[in-house]
């Protein structure tokens, strides 16, 4: 096996099932809610000079719940006999058996996930923006969802899809039942069948009022005729720029300015629904708080976004295929999109591309089919540089639609010419370049030097790692302010 990919579906439980699924979400929001709070009585006591050992991993949580729901501070009640003595009987949590076991350790999973992901970011461990100390989750704010693992039994897996007692569309989960689901799940019934993949866990989330059942399977490689042919590592031709826009979402070329796509017509789903969805928020600030009309109401704005959001991301899948299917070397530009959204003017019609998106699914659809994907630095003037002699101009302003070089006269579209340059440099650095979720090669560019650095080789930073330590949540320090990006180079 050599992929892992999911499959999702829409479920359309009984009202039974309703409840049971709402059971299991509480299950899995309360034993997060509960690891966390005995990570932090932990941290406490720790605080405090005492020799406590805080559970950390996954693993330890899953050990520390499982102590803490059988104990008397999880369910107790008092047992008095003829005599007249009391005695104090634990019986732990009164509902853990009308619920998978399996949720509440996924839930435990999930937060120690979590408490890595802070402890890597403070020390410096982990790339990006700084992540903040896991916090309780809320039952008006979290999204309601679930994880069971897949166990097998007697050769009876405990996770079943189209079931021959229930039909094709139906999806067997343990302690829930048979979930009916609206499409046909023959391509993954066929995979599991021949072997070709093998479920690993499969998660429930109810989001605008629709639940989803999430297969994630463990699957074999495409199949090599779906594959690109590899290329000897002397090969440093064939690289496609894609440069990502506003006025065309996409446009890739080669590096000798042939252009190779251009999608000029993206549905933009958010502006098309944007005064249902001003409509549909005026109805929810008339509604009285905590009334059912206006739960109603947020349901229906919820449903409006969620269907702005399938749209966009139905159509990115769309042309991520056309790009993935045709070149099997394609290069982008890191964009900062968080910075990018600063700017008030813009930051609707960027959130509505959907760049960020657009770059991850290329990203992981191009590593299934054999084929390379890199980004360039985000510093790198592919905009502002000449595609026929190397010189880098002025910055452009987005009304300017074409590209003209006051040094040698060269005159392309702004789109096209950046997107050449996007090539040239993947061609240029095909020796430095890493996998995509390594995040590229690593560079020291400021501000300062950022043009000049675009030219020279780039070198790995060497980090010195620091000894791991848990330190109290309270103590840690403020945030990093991170840097605005110029959207006028877009």
């Amino acid at each position: 096996m050599g992929r892992f990919t999911a499959f999702r579906f829409t479920a359309d439980p009984s009202p039974s099932q309703v409840v049971v699924l709402v059971r299991h979400t509480g299950a899995a929001r309360f034993a997060f809610n509960q690891c966390l709070a005995l990570v932090k009585d932990a941290l406490d006591a720790k605080h405090r000079g005492g020799s406590v050992v805080v559970p950390w991993s996954g693993f330890d949580l899953i050990n520390a719940f499982n102590s803490w729901k059988c104990s008397a501070q999880a369910g107790r009640h008092f047992v008095v006999d003829s005599a007249g003595s009391a005695e104090i009987v634990a019986t732990g949590l009164s509902w853990r058996a009308q619920v998978c076991q399996q949720v509440c350790e996924e839930a435990a999973v999930d937060l120690g996930r979590a408490l890595t992901a802070w402890a890597d970011s403070r020390w410096g461990k982990r790339p990006g923006r700084r992540v903040g100390f896991p916090t309780f989750k809320r039952k008006s704010r979290t999204q309601p969802s679930f994880r069971i693992r897949c166990k097998t039994k007697a050769g009876r897996a405990s996770i079943r899809v189209g079931d021959p007692t229930a039909g094709p569309r139906s999806i067997c989960l343990p302690r829930i039942g048979v979930l009916r689901v609206r499409e046909d799940t023959r391509r993954l019934r066929r995979m599991i069948r021949t072997g070709r993949a093998h479920i690993r866990y499969a998660t429930a989330s109810c989001r605008a009022g629709r639940w989803t059942i999430t297969v994630t399977m463990e699957a074999a490689d495409l199949h090599p005729a779906r594959q690109h042919p590899p290329r000897p590592d002397a090969d440093r031709g064939g690289w496609v720029g894609i440069d990502r826009g506003l006025t065309a979402l996409v446009v890739a070329a080669d590096t000798t300015g042939r252009q190779r796509l251009r999608v000029t017509d993206p549905p933009r789903p958010l502006r098309a629904a944007l005064p249902r969805l001003r409509r549909l928020s005026r109805q929810v600030t008339r509604k009285q708080r905590g009334s059912r009309n206006r739960a109603e109401a947020v349901a229906r704005l919820a449903r409006a976004h969620h269907r702005v959001a399938n749209v966009r991301r139905h159509f990115l899948h769309k042309v991520a295929n056309r790009l993935v299917k045709t070149h099997d070397r394609l290069a982008l530009e890191d964009l900062y999109t968080a910075g990018l959204l600063r700017n008030r003017r813009l930051a609707a019609a960027i959130s509505d591309a959907g760049w960020a998106e657009l770059a991850h699914i290329i990203g992981y659809k191009q590593r299934w089919r054999g084929g390379q994907a890199t980004r360039a630095p985000r510093w790198y003037p592919s905009t502002r540089m000449c595609s026929a002699c190397r010189t880098i101009g002025p910055a452009l302003p987005l009304s300017i639609r074409i590209f003209r070089c006051d040094e040698c006269g060269h005159t392309a579209d702004r789109d096209v010419n950046a997107a050449v340059n996007l090539a040239v440099w993947a061609e240029q650095h095909h020796a430095q370049t890493r996998d995509p979720e390594a995040r590229g090669p690593v560079t020291n560019a400021s501000r300062g030097n950022a043009l000049a650095s675009a030219h020279a080789p780039v070198q790995p930073a060497l980090m010195t790692e620091e000894p791991h330590r848990h330190e109290h949540p309270r103590r840690q320090g403020r945030p990093r302010r991170a840097v605005s990006h110029d959207p006028t180079d877009y």
